[in-house]
C-alpha cells in the first residue's frame, strides 16, 4: 500500500559557533511495507500551562511512521488516552486494531530538568513489552525521543533503531557564478543541522570517524582537492592530503587510525592508504585505468573500489594491504560509488541501467543485485547503521533532494530541505560521541 506523509518539521538550523534560523524539513513517505504495524501513540501526559522542550510522542510516531515499518493510528480514533499501565483498556485498542501502543508522562523537575516516562504494550497479549524512566535536561529531550524510538522498534521488529543517529549532507546555496557551499550534520530525521564548513568552492565526500566524533571531506578552498579531517566538537581540522594533482574519496577504517584515499601525485588516480598517527603512505592500486572511491568492508580486510580498468566503471576488492584485485559486479553497464552493509554481507552502489542511474544492493555471497530505485540519476548511497535503510542524493522538481529506501526496496521517502541543493549524505555510525 503506497502512502503519502507530508510532515513539515520546524528544524531549529543551530550553527556550531553563531546563533542560527529556522528552515523547514519536509519528509515525504512515498511507499511504505504493504502491512506496517498499527500503533497507537498516545500524547505524553504534561501538565503545565507552558509547552514543554519538546513533545517527546510526536518525534516518536514521528520517526516510527518515517521507518514505514510502522502504520500510526490518528488520534480521533483513540478512544480514551492513558499515560500509564493502570489506565490502559485493552479492549479498546483492540477495537480500533492497534497492535502495539506507547503511552507515557513528562514532568518537569526544575529549571532545566525532565523526567520522561514510557511504556510500551503488546495490545493482543494485554501485556508491557519495555518500560523505562529518565531525568534529563531540556537540551537532551529529542535526542531522548529518539532513543525511545529505537527501543520500540527493536522491540516489535526484532531489529536494532537507527533514529539515534546523524547525517552529513553538502548543501549548495545561492545563484550565480560563486555559490555557497555548507557542509552540515544533522540528527537522522534532518532535525538540528549544524554547518560544520562554510566555502564559496566545493566541498565533496564527507565521511564519518568509526567514533562519530570527526568528518573526513575534500575541500576545494585552495582551488584544487584537498582531504580534511575535522573535530565536530571544537571544529578543528587537519589537512591530510594535500599532494601534488588530485586528492579525494577518503574512507575511513573500522579502528579510525588509517584512511583509505585516492591520490593523482604520481599521475594517475590510484588507491592509498594514510596512516594519521604515522602519516605513513601506501599505494594499493597499480594500474593505467583510473581507481577510485575506496571503502573499508567492517573487519579492515578488504577495501572495495571503483575502477574503469575493465573498460566501463565496476566495482572491485582487495585485501587492504594491496596485492590480488577481484571484480565483484558484472550486472548493469556501469556501477560505481560502493560501500559495505555494517555486517560485511552487501554492499550498495550506483549502478547504471537503461533508464539511469539507480540505487541498488549487491549481495556479496551470491553476486546478485537487486536495483531499488527507479529516478534517473541516484548518487552517494550510503547504509543506515542498522543496514536496513540507505541514504542517497537524487533529483526532484529541477532541486538537489536526500532520499532514502529500505534495503529490500519496500520502503522510499524524500527529504527536501528548504534552501538549496542538498548532496553527497553519509549516514553517521552508532558510535555517537557528541
Amino acid at each position: 500500500m503506497s502512502k503519502i506523509l507530508r510532515l513539515l518539521v520546524c528544524v531549529t538550523v543551530g550553527w556550531l559557533w553563531v546563533p542560527g534560523a529556522h528552515a523547514v524539513l519536509e519528509i515525504e513517505i512515498t511507499q511504505g511495507v504493504e502491512a506496517g504495524v498499527p500503533i497507537a501513540v498516545v500524547p505524553f501526559e504534561w501538565r503545565e500551562s507552558t509547552p514543554p522542550p519538546q513533545m517527546i510522542s510526536d518525534i516518536i510516531e514521528a520517526d516510527l511512521y518515517r521507518s514505514g515499518r510502522f502504520d500510526t493510528i490518528p488520534h480521533r480514533d483513540f478512544l480514551s488516552k492513558p499515560h500509564d499501565h493502570t489506565q490502559v483498556k485493552f479492549k479498546e485498542w483492540r477495537l480500533i486494531k492497534a497492535e502495539a501502543l506507547v503511552v507515557g508522562r513528562m514532568q518537569r523537575l526544575g529549571p532545566n530538568q525532565f523526567r520522561v516516562e514510557f511504556r510500551l504494550f503488546d495490545v493482543f497479549k494485554a501485556k508491557q513489552l519495555s518500560g523505562f524512566s529518565y531525568v534529563v535536561a531540556g537540551g537532551q529531550m529529542r535526542k531522548l525521543a529518539h532513543q525511545i524510538s529505537d527501543i520500540i522498534y527493536h522491540k516489535l521488529t526484532g531489529e536494532k533503531g537507527a533514529f539515534d543517529t546523524r547525517i552529513a549532507y553538502v548543501t549548495v546555496e545561492g545563484a550565480g557564478r560563486r555559490p555557497r557551499y555548507l557542509l552540515r550534520v544533522a540528527d537522522s530525521d534532518g532535525y538540528g543541522a549544524k554547518t560544520i564548513l562554510e566555502s564559496r568552492e566545493p566541498i565533496i565526500s564527507p565521511a564519518w570517524s568509526p567514533d562519530g566524533a570527526r568528518l573526513a571531506y575534500v575541500s576545494f578552498e585552495n582551488r584544487r582537492p584537498m582531504v580534511y579531517v575535522q573535530r565536530l566538537r571544537d571544529g578543528g581540522r587537519d589537512k591530510v592530503a594535500g599532494f601534488p594533482g588530485s586528492n579525494s574519496a577518503p574512507a575511513w577504517s573500522p579502528d579510525g587510525s588509517t584512511l583509505a584515499l585516492v591520490l593523482s601525485r604520481d599521475g594517475n588516480a590510484e588507491v592509498y592508504t594514510y596512516n594519521l598517527a604515522t602519516r605513513k603512505l601506501r599505494r594499493l592500486t597499480n594500474h593505467h585505468a583510473i581507481d577510485t572511491e575506496p571503502a573499508w568492508s567492517p573487519d579492515g580486510r578488504h577495501i572495495v573500489f571503483t575502477s574503469s580498468r575493465g573498460g566501463r566503471p565496476q566495482i572491485y576488492r582487495m585485501r587492504a594491504d594491496g596485492g590480488k584485485v577481484e571484480r565483484l559486479t558484472f550486472e548493469g553497464s556501469e556501477n560505481l560509488r560502493a560501500s559495505y552493509s555494517s555486517d560485511g554481507k552487501r554492499l550498495t552502489l550506483v549502478t547504471r541501467h537503461n533508464t539511469g542511474y539507480h540505487v541498488g544492493v549487491l549481495e556479496l555471497d551470491s553476486k546478485g543485485l537487486l536495483v531499488l530505485t527507479n529516478s534517473t540519476l541516484d548518487e552517494s548511497p550510503t547504509f543506515s547503521p542498522n543496514g536496513g535503510m540507505i541514504l542517497y542524493a537524487t533529483r526532484q522538481g529541477g532541486r538537489g533532494v536526500l532520499a532514502a529506501v529500505s534495503s529490500d526496496g519496500r520502503v522510499k521517502q524524500i527529504l527536501k530541505f528548504q534552501q538549496g541543493d542538498v548532496r553527497e549524505p553519509a549516514w553517521s555510525p552508532y558510535n555517537r560521541k557528541l
